[in-house]
């Protein structure tokens, strides 16, 4: 994809997250309502299958936590660094550092509570809009993937697959295990998606390339 339409990208993102945050500050009744029926669907489901919630919980709260996805993308700025690579180290790591600020600023700012349960088989703190999980496994999975090789390796076609299958993942763990409202994790994507966009639209200078790729 090109530089002017990742740049359009992430603005179409960002102004898809804006509606939808203006939305559910409004309390839009039509959104609220159908959070709402998701979350009761997939809450009813999770109760009823604890082996399958339990599977989820692991997903959710170690393979895909924001802290492990944190975890990689610190590995990947300490091997561009080491590389020489200082342009894109530096461009992973406050990217990350910028979406972990942007989503606990609008948890501060909106300040949505999160689902409650009678019967919970999870729990999580702080506000619930954006979906942090969600926010950060499309950050650093976005920057990893951007990070490939060019031209595309063999494997590449495995990497975008476990990428997907990592935001789209955890993005439901959370709403089935019943602490995000589906709006929250959708917020998160945008988000993003937004910032990895942007972020990646302005080249990069890397030393020693030759000039006819940058």
């Amino acid at each position: 994809m090109r530089n002017d339409q990742l740049r359009w990208t992430g603005i179409g993102c960002a102004l898809l997250a804006a509606v939808l945050t203006a939305l559910v500050v409004a309390g839009w009744p039509p959104l609220l309502a159908f959070d709402d029926r998701v979350a009761r669907d997939l809450h009813a489901h999770a109760v009823a299958r604890p082996a399958l919630t339990q599977f989820m919980r692991v997903l959710s709260d170690w393979v895909w936590d924001p802290w492990t996805m944190r975890a990689l993308a610190a590995v990947a700025c300490v091997l561009l660094w080491w590389r020489g690579d200082r342009g894109r180290a530096l461009r992973v790591a406050l990217v990350t550092l910028a979406a972990a600020a942007v989503q606990q600023g609008l948890k501060a700012l909106v300040g949505r509570e999160r689902p409650v349960w009678s019967d919970p088989v999870d729990s999580a703190h702080y506000a619930a809009y954006p979906s942090g999980h969600a926010m950060t496994a499309t950050v650093v999975c976005g920057l990893l993937l951007w990070l490939l090789p060019r031209p595309a390796p063999p494997w590449a076609a495995a990497a975008w697959a476990m990428a997907v299958v990592s935001v789209l993942g955890v993005g439901f763990t959370r709403v089935y295990l019943g602490v995000h409202w589906l709006s929250d994790v959708m917020a998160g994507w945008l988000l993003g998606v937004a910032l990895v966009a942007l972020a990646t639209s302005v080249p990069v200078r890397r030393r020693g390339c030759d000039p006819a790729e940058r």
